[in-house]
């Protein structure tokens, strides 16, 4: 067995090509979507070119079964603040547009003061991947920030349902700012962010004048600083160490009507949820219990941990206790 030879898993139907050796009579294979996962050499089997040609087998199709749902991250549109530190001080945030979903996003954002209006950025921001504005906001003069107001677009190639252009005004607040402390996806720094495409932002919005507390700039400052002294912004937490993705779990009351696909989603957003906790509370490893099913659940899990730069490595956990229905991710 060499680097780059194509091999297939003996209890499995995932085939790869070897990337590398590694210790504990362990190699690493690339298989699709292009992740790496470690396999014990004696659970792989060398696929010769003549079987790879003679004996390709063909796809086999249902016209009964149904097409199984694409899976697809809907929300998770952020304006962030990642505080800049300067000897141990917060003076000034800078600023973020986040995208955690798989849609494409072409954005506007403007600052908005008394009747003017100023647009700073245009772009689009491509799936899973954030941009920094540029912008610098400073602590001293926080009661002075202008609204913000964010434009968007939501673009996937190919047929899918029309969903209808973002629009959303964000207000920082002095009396809840620091409430909206956490980790910022994908950026993966601790900073205040504002998530865009859900409703309880609506909180942040202009609302009719009414008496405010004053600002005290130095007492915000100090909560800042004393941020970036922790590893966590604030409490995570903590998820246990197997989590149990079976939809019956996750809604004990009843599936209400809801679609396969609903059902996917509920399950990815579990996942994401866990996942992103264990990170941030430390966590060395945990184990995702998802069945084994038709495989659908476990393949756009493993696409997932195979893109996310916080883990190390992912694996079948504990054969004899799960069978090929749990999987177990190491973190960095």
């Amino acid at each position: 067995m060499n680097i780059g030879d194509k091999v297939r898993m003996l209890r499995a139907k995932e085939q790869g090509i070897v990337t590398r050796f590694l210790p504990g009579n362990q190699v690493e294979i690339e298989i699709e979507d292009g992740f790496r996962i470690p396999v014990l050499r004696s659970e792989i089997v060398v696929v010769s070119p003549m079987e790879a040609t003679r004996f390709k087998p063909e796809p086999i199709v249902d016209p009964k079964k149904p097409a199984k749902p694409e899976i697809v991250g809907h929300v998770g549109f952020y304006l962030a603040f990642v505080p800049l530190s300067e000897r141990g001080s917060v003076k000034e945030l800078e600023v973020f547009l986040v995208n955690n979903t798989d849609w494409d996003l072409p954005f506007t954002i403007g600052e908005e003061r008394e009747a003017r209006y100023t647009g700073l950025h245009s772009e689009v921001l491509k799936a899973r991947s954030f941009t920094r504005l540029g912008q610098r906001y400073s602590l001293s003069t926080f009661e002075n920030w202008p609204t913000f107001l964010i434009q968007a677009i939501w673009h996937r190639r190919g047929a899918m349902t029309l969903r209808p252009p973002l629009v959303k005004r964000i207000k920082c607040r002095a009396q809840t700012f620091q409430s909206h402390s956490g980790p910022v996806p994908v950026v993966n720094q601790p900073g205040h962010l504002y998530q865009l495409d859900v409703e309880d932002t609506v909180r942040e919005e202009p609302a009719k004048p009414k008496a405010e507390k004053p600002v005290n700039a130095t007492a915000l400052r100090e909560s800042l600083m004393g941020m970036t002294d922790k590893t966590q912004p604030t409490p995570v937490e903590r998820p246990s160490a197997e989590v149990d993705l079976h939809i019956e779990k996750l809604l004990p009351t009843g599936f209400g009507g809801r679609t396969s696909a609903d059902l996917l989603q509920i399950q990815l957003q579990a996942f994401e949820k866990n996942l992103e906790n264990a990170i941030a509370s430390g966590m060395d490893d945990i184990t995702f219990i998802h069945g084994v099913g038709n495989g659908v659940l476990r393949n756009e899990l493993h696409r997932r941990l195979g893109k996310n730069p916080n883990v190390a490595y992912f694996e079948d956990a504990q054969k004899e206790k799960f069978g090929y229905g749990a999987t177990k991710v190491k973190i960095k």
